[in-house]
């Protein structure tokens, strides 16, 4: 699993610089499908990581920042970075002992759920993953290459 956030952050690491390239409005500009826009999407990706490792922490669930002081690559590298830093260590500790605790929380309905750890980092690394297949249509849309999805060829796996 560890591969995978690894797989994750290079990959959004690509996606911040494929932004220096284009122009900051098309960044902004509401797209059909997904979250909204870009910028606001890659906000998003790193909101929800870092939302649902903190809770898995044991910490409270942080409220989600204002979109509106993240808007620009290097704010969202910046914000990227921050969270990186207080939820890569617990990643990095991952057990198989860790798969079955509970994570119990209330919904925006205010209902209680329960859901593993293991499926929560599961959920994670998916809904990152979806995301970036967003980005990539976007990028089509545009005339412009996405990033590479590959998993392979990224050094993860020594031989």
């Amino acid at each position: 699993m560890l591969k995978l956030f690894e797989y994750n952050w290079q990959v959004r690491k690509e996606w911040f610089d494929w932004c220096d390239s284009v122009d900051e409005t098309e960044l902004l500009k509401r797209r059909t499908g997904g979250p909204g826009s870009i910028f606001y999407t890659l906000f998003h990706i790193v909101e929800c990581e870092y939302s649902w490792i903190t809770a898995l922490q044991g910490k409270p669930m942080p409220e989600e920042p204002p979109f509106e002081d993240y808007i620009g690559v290097q704010k969202i590298r910046d914000y990227s970075a921050r969270c990186h830093a207080e939820i890569a260590p617990f990643i990095y500790a991952w057990d198989s002992s860790m798969e079955t605790r509970i994570l119990s929380d209330q919904n925006a309905a205010g209902e209680w759920e329960s859901f593993r750890y293991g499926e929560i980092m599961r959920h994670v690394l998916a809904h990152e993953i979806h995301h970036f297949g967003q980005l990539s249509i976007w990028s089509r849309e545009m005339g412009k290459q996405p990033v590479t999805a590959n998993l392979i060829r990224r050094g993860l796996f020594d031989i």
